[in-house]
């Protein structure tokens, strides 16, 4: 049987992403002050192999030929994100010219080559500054961001048409304040980690009309990483789980987001749970949740996995049937995810029913597999390629259900410093050797290059 053309919409955006900290290296070069990655990387048993983000991909010096790359794979936009201590060193105040200026001439070789730059203010990499004065949890650094904002979007404004505010406020929250596996590195603190929810939420709700005014005529929003989530069974504790779980990481964001305010069932167990004292949100103050609902044009959705919740709460012979997914080990990543593109589909078409969103981008998929140059020079990386593959007829399904995506951003271009993997993890679709700074074109990258051609692919 002959395959099936698959085509996107006409104007659909293809596109690669990467962060600023996870690339750029040159740490302390040009006036750079220090963020909480640079101090939580040198922290010793932080990142697993022990790496910083000191050098990374060299990408401050190597950024005219990776963008020479992108045009050579054809990429018609690319998400950066903006390092704030490049731009303020301190969080506020004086502005660092040559930190600016490195992002002038990265816009000015994307728009020569061809290539749209969507551009990220804050890829959880806070100025260290900023962190000794409180952090994320009080509410000055919301006002210091929006002044970030102003300066960036000064600068760029004219230039940049596409700016999101945040990535991943849900893991800079709860991963950096809960679980401790980021920076700032904080365990259990669940009150500090749910002012941060807030105070990133407050943050983008201000920048919004600052972006507005400063780059009138751009599309602009946020990127968050929802998780398609299920019970693992029918019983009524793992529905619970679910409930529990979808309130807090996915509605938690969504709804003020999008004028709800915040989910009572979630606030009820956080109170419950002690995360937060009997009255509950006191830092929410009046106007707070109005500002964080300003209009948008689009929302990023990262997606990598689905999640599957199942009760701890009652003992096993309480909580029937039992019937948790199997997964066999083949169909995960070498992050130690499943691999499951259905959930993208679904994850796609709950946020455009239940939010209407004018438009939404995926603005992070991907694959860790450490496949590297074989004899003939060449990265067959076989599994990357069928990941991506699927996700993208996953994302087409979506689009024919009605679901307004308008592009699909590739992670990663380059493989890089994986946070607290350190490099044991590589995403890129361009393999690189870190002790060379040596770049290869992956299989998957020149798939994806043919993908781009074709406004599609073959299925």
């Amino acid at each position: 049987m002959a395959p099936t053309l698959l085509k996107f919409p006409d104007d659909f955006v293809w596109g690669a992403a990467t962060a600023s900290y996870q690339i750029e290296g040159a740490w302390n070069e040009d006036g750079k002050g220090e963020s909480i990655w640079d101090r939580f990387s040198r922290t010793p048993g932080r990142i697993e192999d022990g790496s910083t983000g000191d050098v990374a991909c060299d990408h401050y010096h190597r950024w005219r030929g990776d963008i020479a790359l992108m045009k050579e794979i054809g990429l018609e936009a690319y998400r950066f994100s903006i390092s704030w201590t490049r731009i303020l060193p301190v969080g506020r105040g004086k502005v660092n010219q040559s930190g600016l200026d490195f992002y002038k001439r990265l816009v000015d070789g994307l728009l020569e080559a061809g290539i749209t730059p969507f551009a990220t203010l804050y890829h959880w990499d806070l100025p260290q500054t900023l962190q000794d004065e409180g952090g994320w949890p009080v509410r000055s650094t919301s006002e210091a961001f929006v002044e970030y904002a102003d300066v960036v979007s000064r600068a760029l404004g004219d230039r940049v048409r596409s700016w999101l505010t945040h990535n991943e406020p849900a893991v800079a929250a709860f991963v950096g304040h809960v679980e401790g596996r980021h920076a700032p590195g904080i365990e259990n603190d669940w009150h500090a980690a749910l002012r941060v929810a807030h105070h990133l939420l407050l943050s983008h709700g201000w920048a919004v009309p600052v972006l507005r005014c400063n780059s009138p005529g751009s599309e602009i929003g946020t990127a968050l990483n929802p998780q398609w989530t299920i019970p693992a069974s029918p019983s009524a504790a793992d529905y619970d789980d679910f409930r529990h779980f979808d309130g807090y990481y996915n509605r938690w964001f969504l709804d003020p987001l999008y004028g709800r305010r915040y989910p009572a069932d979630a606030v009820a167990d956080h109170v419950r749970l002690g995360h937060l004292p009997p009255e509950g949100m006191a830092f929410v103050r009046d106007g707070d949740l109005e500002a964080i609902a300003a209009p948008t044009d689009f929302l990023g959705i990262n997606y990598y996995t689905r999640v599957i919740r199942r009760s701890v709460a009652v003992p096993q012979s309480e909580n029937l049937p039992r019937t948790v997914i199997p997964a066999h080990r083949s169909d995960w990543t070498e992050m130690d995810w499943e691999i499951h593109p259905d959930s993208l589909h679904h994850l796609l078409r709950r946020l455009y029913f239940d939010y209407q969103p004018r438009k939404l981008y995926i603005m992070e998929n991907g694959a860790s597999y450490s496949d590297g140059p074989g004899e003939d020079g060449r990265v067959h990386d076989t599994r990357r390629l069928n990941y991506l593959r699927d996700h993208l007829a996953a994302s087409h399904r979506a689009i024919q259900s009605g679901a307004p995506l308008a592009g699909y951003f590739l992670w990663s271009l380059l493989d890089n410093f994986e946070w607290g993997r350190g490099y044991t993890q590589r995403f890129g679709i361009v393999w690189v050797d870190y002790g060379t700074q040596q770049r290869i074109i992956k299989d998957s990258g020149r798939w994806y290059a043919q993908v781009v051609a074709r406004n599609g692919m073959e299925w």
